[in-house]
C-alpha cells in the first residue's frame, strides 16, 4: 500500500475511535443520569406513600418502572402502592413481573398469593403458598393461607352442590363463608345474588350485584340485572341510574335501551303526577297515575303506588266516597300504609262517618307513634265524633261539610221559613220548632262565620261553653247560650227576617 494512502487510513481509524469513546463516555453519562434520576422516583414515592400521597407516589413509580424494566423491586413496589389504593387488579401484573424477573422473590408471591385467594383462583393461589413454604417452611402467613384455600375449595364445592339441588337456602349459607373468603370473587357473588333473588330477597341480591360491575371488565349484564332489581323495588331513579351505566359501556346494547325507555317513561309520569299534586291539580294527577298503571301493570309496586295517591288526591279534592274505595283498596295492597290510613281517615271524616275515621286514625298512630300530624289528626277525628253525637251543624242544616256560603245560607232560609214557631197553633208543636228554629239558627250563625266554622271543623264547638275557655256562661234553650235563643222565655210575637 502506498505511503499517502496508508496514513489517510490511519487518519480515518483515528477519528473513529475517538467518536467512538465520546460516545460511550455521553452514554455512561446518560446513564448515570438516569440511574440517579430512577432513586430520585423511587425515594420520592416511598416518602409520599408513607404520607398517605398514593397518586402521587404512584405517578413517581410509574416514572420508576419506565426508567428500569429490569428492576423487580420497582414492580413490587408500585404493586404496594396499587394494593393500598384498593387496585388489586393493577397490582396483580406488577406482582407477576417481579416473581418473573426474580422467581424466588417470596414476598411477592404471598402478596400475588392472597389475590388471588380474595378473586376465588384457589388454585394458582395454593401455588404461591406452597412456593412461599418451599422456600422458607416455617412462614405462618402462606400456612394459614394454604389452609384457607383449602377450606375455600370446600366450601365452594358444598355450595354448587346445594345450588345444583336446588337448594337455595343451603347455597346462601355455603356461600357465606367463600365470600368471606375470597370477596373479590364476581362468580361467587352471582351465584349468591341468583339464589336470594329466588328467596324474593331483591335487596340482597343487589348488595352482591354491585360489587360485580367493578370485578368485571364491561359488566353490561351487572348494570342490566341491577336495574332490573332496582326497578321491581319501585326505585326507578337507582333504576335509571344503573341502565345508563350500561348504556356508557354501549349504547348500542338493545336490552338495555329498551328497558331503559320503559324506565325513562314510567320516571316521567311518576315525576309529573307528583308535580301536578304539588299544584293541586289533583283530577289531572289522577290521570297521571292511571297512566302508570298502564305503562307498567306487572310490578305491583307502581299499581300499590298508585293507588295510594290516587286515594290522597281523592281525599284532598274532598271526593269522599270514590276515596273511601281507592283507599279501601291501596290499604288492601299496603296494610301498614299511614298516609293510606290518614287519607281514608280523612275521607270518613269528610263522608261524616267519624268512629271509621277514628278507627283509622288509631291504627295509623299504632304503625307510627311519633307523627305529629297522624297525633293531631287522632285528636280532631275523636273531637268530631263526640261533636257528632250532641249536636252537628252541617247535619242540622243538611249540607256538607264542604258546602259553601251561598248553599248554607240558601238550606237555612229553607229550614228557618219550615221550622218558624209562627207557623205552629199547637203549644207543644210551638216548643218543638222553637227548639229547631233555635238550632237552625245557630247553625247558620256558625257555618257562615269563617272562624266559627274552622274551629267547630277542627272539633271545637264555638257555641258550646263547656268547650271555651274559663267554661262558664248563661245557658238559653236546650244548653245553648242565651244570646242565641230568639224567643228568651214566656210568650212571644215578632216578625221573622229571612237574611
Amino acid at each position: 500500500m502506498e505511503p499517502g494512502r496508508r496514513k489517510g487510513l490511519s487518519g480515518v481509524l483515528s477519528s473513529l475511535s475517538l467518536l467512538c469513546v465520546v460516545l460511550d463516555l455521553q452514554l455512561d453519562a446518560v446513564l448515570g443520569a438516569s440511574h440517579v434520576e430512577i432513586e430520585q422516583h423511587l425515594e420520592m414515592g416511598r416518602k409520599l406513600l408513607a404520607a398517605g400521597q398514593l397518586a402521587e407516589a404512584l405517578s413517581h413509580y410509574h416514572s420508576a418502572v419506565e426508567g428500569d424494566s429490569k428492576n423487580y423491586l420497582t414492580y413490587y413496589k408500585r404493586a404496594a402502592v396499587f394494593l393500598a389504593m384498593g387496585k388489586s387488579k393493577s397490582a396483580l401484573p406488577d406482582l407477576s413481573k417481579a416473581i418473573e424477573l426474580k422467581p424466588d422473590f417470596l414476598a411477592a408471591r404471598l402478596q400475588r398469593g392472597n389475590i388471588l385467594l380474595k378473586q376465588g383462583n384457589t388454585q394458582e393461589a395454593r401455588q404461591d403458598f406452597e412456593a412461599v413454604l418451599h422456600g422458607n417452611p416455617s412462614n405462618e402467613e402462606a400456612q394459614e393461607q394454604l389452609a384457607r384455600a383449602e377450606e375455600l375449595e370446600g366450601q365452594a364445592e358444598e355450595a354448587r352442590q346445594a345450588h345444583r339441588r336446588g337448594d337455595c337456602q343451603g347455597t346462601v349459607s355455603a356461600m357465606e363463608k367463600v365470600i368471606e373468603l375470597s370477596p373479590w370473587d364476581p362468580d361467587a357473588r352471582e351465584l349468591r345474588a341468583e339464589c336470594f333473588i329466588q328467596l324474593g330477597q331483591l335487596q340482597k341480591a343487589i348488595q352482591d350485584l354491585t360489587p360485580t360491575t367493578r370485578l368485571r371488565n364491561d359488566n353490561r349484564a351487572a348494570y342490566l340485572q341491577l336495574s332490573q332489581l332496582h326497578y321491581r323495588l319501585g326505585e326507578h331513579e337507582q333504576s335509571l341510574s344503573q341502565v345508563r351505566e350500561c348504556l356508557r359501556l354501549d349504547q348500542d346494547d338493545k336490552e338495555c335501551f329498551l328497558h331503559y325507555k320503559q324506565v325513562k317513561k314510567l320516571s316521567k309520569q311518576l315525576g309529573s303526577a307528583e308535580e301536578l299534586i304539588s299544584e293541586n291539580r289533583y283530577q289531572e294527577a289522577i290521570d297521571k297515575y292511571e297512566a302508570v298503571m298502564k305503562t307498567e301493570p306487572t310490578v305491583p309496586y307502581y299499581t300499590t303506588r298508585a293507588k295510594e295517591r290516587i286515594c290522597h288526591c281523592l281525599a284532598l279534592s274532598q271526593q269522599a266516597r270514590e276515596a273511601i274505595d281507592v283507599c279501601s283498596e291501596a290499604h288492601q295492597r299496603d296494610p301498614r300504609n299511614v298516609f293510606v290510613l290518614r287519607d281514608r281517615a280523612e275521607a270518613f271524616i269528610l263522608n261524616e262517618e267519624y268512629e271509621k275515621g277514628v278507627e283509622d286514625y288509631q291504627e295509623a298512630r299504632e304503625l307510627d307513634a311519633d307523627s305529629q300530624e297522624l297525633r293531631e289528626g287522632l285528636d280532631r277525628a275523636q273531637k268530631l265524633l263526640k261533636q257528632s253525637r250532641k249536636r252537628d251543624y252541617y247535619k242540622i242544616l243538611g249540607v256538607h261539610r264542604n258546602a259553601n256560603k251561598q248553599e248554607i245560607i240558601k238550606a237555612y232560609r229553607k229550614l228557618a221559613h219550615q221550622w218558624h214557631p209562627d207557623n205552629f197553633q199547637n203549644e207543644a208543636d210551638k216548643k218543638e220548632a222553637e227548639k229547631r228554629f233555635i238550632d237552625i239558627a245557630s247553625a247558620k250563625e256558625v257555618l257562615t262565620d269563617p272562624e266559627m266554622r274552622q274551629k267547630f271543623d277542627a272539633g271545637e264547638d264555638p257555641l258550646d261553653p263547656e268547650s271555651q275557655q274559663g267554661g262558664g256562661g248563661g245557658q238559653g234553650h236546650g244548653g245553648w247560650p242565651f244570646e242565641f235563643n230568639p224567643f228568651g222565655s214566656g210568650n212571644f210575637h215578632f216578625k221573622f227576617q229571612y237574611n
